[in-house]
């Protein structure tokens, strides 16, 4: 993922790395300076000095602004193609897998672990410029002496091995908090979803705040406190050994031949100068570890949804003529009964302006079923068939062009999502008025003045942008579960009469069995098995 970034913004990246180089060259320089003035033996050599001094220091300072604008540039374009990128895989993904994975995983990758890998860009140039500062500061200590710089090296590849060590053990911290996380933003989905079942139980409200939520924001607190401290640790103990080198150069390793004094003076100062920089070397090193692992996190994700199908070239769906399943099979896990539930083998044909019932008990397969109807399914055996065409991952999101469907955890977003005009207003409006919501919400623009509604009021918005979309197969799922008698009536009695009017076929999965004989056809699925029966005799029943 880092990689990918990075290939995204090559000219950008390599400016601002060019910047943050020049800027750590110039803060070295400027240490050498300060050594010549500090040991110059007049005031003309010191003035000669002067000038370079302010030279490089402008110099330092304005490479080291154009590197911080450059990456806060590619920190800012990197979250937004990451979030672009999740989207996109997001959208791609076959829908089933998507529901395996669960959206607190998607959540995390687009609020955490994308800000994380953003987060590489801001410590890289601090990385980066005090990297250089560091070496240069090595070299210049190798230039004043070779035998101490040779002691210096010892010091340094010590501390290194030390951290080195501490970053293994740290890292392994920050990975159980990166995959803690994602089950974090699972709970804090549920501390929103299950707001009104929380404040009905006090017992079960404590319980989630303390055992469940409590406990997953712990566990992520304390594998990241851990990991952190320990890089913190290591960078102590670099430090530590650094002024343990500058007492050994000043009271061991020098002696009192002439010219020592001014490698004194360097060694003590070089050191003095390069502590700064060496601790904020080692702490932004983390930060770079964090995005690692946030980026691996991503990087799974991004491989377990694998986009296997063709985009349609358009949005507009052929006329239906026929519609077919034929030996379809498909199996999914059911909790309940901690078991495969097998649905299927199935064998079933639309027609243009027929409107079908499904019926049957809960968990017998009727919502799978309508899934792999609209093609959010994939058939593990047998084939759909429109229109003399076998639906595959070629043509499969064509396919699904030809419907609109509203499911029992429908969403309701906030506009119509389609090209905005007078005549779609009116005609949103008119629906609204049939459906007793004019006073509720209006259709102004392609949008909806509110969506804040009733679970019912919701579904009757949800109709009209179903009818609105003007699909050529609708599928209704336990629609008129949440809504009046007087609703139920004009949806079964007006709205489905009308759709068939049009050559719409509709599915209608339902319990009403007062209207089941305005159906064309009633199928009932028990088991995961379709049968076609008569109205009279599965009212009877």
């Amino acid at each position: 993922m880092l990689s990918y970034l990075i290939s995204q913004s090559r000219r950008l990246l390599a400016a601002a790395t060019l910047g943050s180089i020049v800027s750590g060259a110039c803060s070295v320089l400027l240490l050498v300076q300060i050594n010549r003035a500090l040991t110059a033996g007049d005031g003309a050599a010191r003035a000669a000095l002067a000038w370079g001094f302010v030279g490089i220091a402008v110099l330092s300072a304005l490479s080291h602004a154009v590197a911080s604008v450059l990456f806060e540039r590619l920190t800012q374009r990197a979250h937004a193609q990451l979030r672009q990128f999740i989207a996109g895989r997001v959208l791609a993904a076959d829908y089933r897998k998507l529901e395996e994975l669960g959206a607190a995983r998607v959540q995390s990758a687009l609020a955490e672990h994308s800000a994380k890998v953003a987060e590489f860009f801001v410590c890289f140039p601090a990385i980066l410029s005090n990297a250089v500062v560091v070496s240069g500061c090595l070299l210049y200590l190798a230039l004043l002496s070779w035998q101490i710089f040779l002691a210096a090296v010892v010091v340094v590849g010590l501390g290194t091995c030390c951290y080195h060590w501490a970053q293994l053990r740290a890292i392994g911290h920050l990975d159980a908090a990166a995959a803690e996380q994602d089950t974090l933003f699972g709970h804090f989905r549920a501390l929103t979803d299950g707001a009104k079942e929380l404040r009905l139980h006090r017992r079960k409200r404590n319980s989630f705040a303390s055992e469940v939520l409590g406990q997953a924001i712990e566990r992520v607190r304390r594998h990241r406190t851990a990991g952190m401290s320990l890089f913190a640790v290591a960078a102590s103990w670099g430090s530590f050994l650094i002024y343990a080198f500058i007492g050994l150069v000043l009271f061991v390793l020098v002696g009192d031949a002439p010219g020592q004094a001014r490698v004194m003076t360097g060694f003590a100062l070089v050191f003095l100068y390069m502590v700064t920089p060496l601790e904020s070397l080692l702490l932004n090193l983390p930060r770079a570890n964090l995005a690692r692992v946030a980026a691996r996190r991503i990087d799974e994700l991004a491989n377990a949804m694998p986009g296997q199908e063709s985009e349609a070239d358009t949005d507009l769906a052929t006329p239906l003529h026929s519609l077919s399943l034929q030996g379809v099979q498909h199996r999914y896990y059911r909790e309940s009964n901690d078991d495969l539930f097998m649905l299927g083998p199935i064998d079933l044909s639309f027609a243009p302006g027929q409107i079908v019932f499904l019926v049957g008990g809960n968990g017998s397969g009727k919502t799978s079923l309508a899934k792999l109807l609209v093609g959010l399914y994939q058939p593990e055996q047998g084939a759909i068939v429109r229109n003399g065409e076998a639906v595959s991952d070629a043509n499969r999101d064509r396919y699904r062009q030809g419907f609109s469907a509203i499911f029992a955890d429908f969403h309701l977003f906030d506009s119509l999502l389609d090209s905005a005009s007078d005549e779609l207003d009116e005609r949103g409006n008119g629906l609204l008025t049939r459906l007793h919501l004019q006073h509720k919400v209006q259709v102004r623009n392609g949008a909806f003045s509110t969506c804040a509604l009733s679970q019912g009021q919701r579904k009757r918005l949800a109709l009209t942008v179903a009818c609105l979309e003007d699909r050529p197969f609708l599928v209704f799922d336990e629609w008129a579960a949440d809504q009046d008698p007087v609703f139920k009536e004009v949806f079964y009695r007006e709205v489905l009469p009308e759709l068939r009017a049009q050559g719409k076929t509709v599915l209608v999965i339902s319990h009403d069995d007062r209207y089941f004989g305005l159906a064309d056809r009633l199928l009932r699925m028990e088991n995961g098995q379709l049968t076609e029966v008569a109205p009279a005799s599965l009212q009877a029943a």
